[in-house]
């Protein structure tokens, strides 16, 4: 691959992790990778994600939530699906496009029983460390051998 890889995270909504993964890729891999995000339905983005990012100091905020057919034309290097959900639903893509799934947690669906506010954020915190852990790794943790 030459320049910058293009990358999409993808996942179902595109309200959380896939939009975590786009702002850090921003934040980490300027240099190398092209980011974006989508998911198979476009739920808009989630408050609580916004904020957690913000408290590590990259704003999503004016990233929009969009659907996989709105990105479809872009010749991605690489597809990441972040959750099981879109692996399991992910299209074929035309060309050299390779998938990988790396899953992460769903941080609404953990925030949904939490006693407070606090313990929600909690979920989304930890998912947040776990996807900039894996970005650290970009682009070298996908190259081909």
């Amino acid at each position: 691959m030459s320049g910058k890889s293009k990358i999409l995270f993808l996942c179902t909504g595109n309200s959380c992790r896939s939009q975590m993964a786009e702002g850090w890729a921003r934040t980490l891999k300027d240099d190398t990778i092209e980011p974006y995000s989508a998911g198979l339905e476009a739920h808009g983005l989630n408050p609580r994600a916004v904020q957690v990012m913000a408290e590590a100091g990259v704003d999503i905020s004016q990233q929009a939530s969009k659907r996989l057919d709105e990105v479809m034309q872009i010749p991605f290097d690489v597809v990441i699906t972040v959750c099981g959900h879109a692996d399991e639903n992910c299209p074929v893509f035309p060309g050299k496009t390779r998938v990988i799934h790396v899953g992460f947690d769903d941080p609404p669906k953990l925030a949904k029983d939490s006693r407070s506010e606090e313990e929600a954020l909690s979920h989304y915190r930890r998912v947040r460390d776990e996807i900039r852990a894996f970005m650290e790794q970009l682009p070298e943790l996908i190259k081909r051998d």
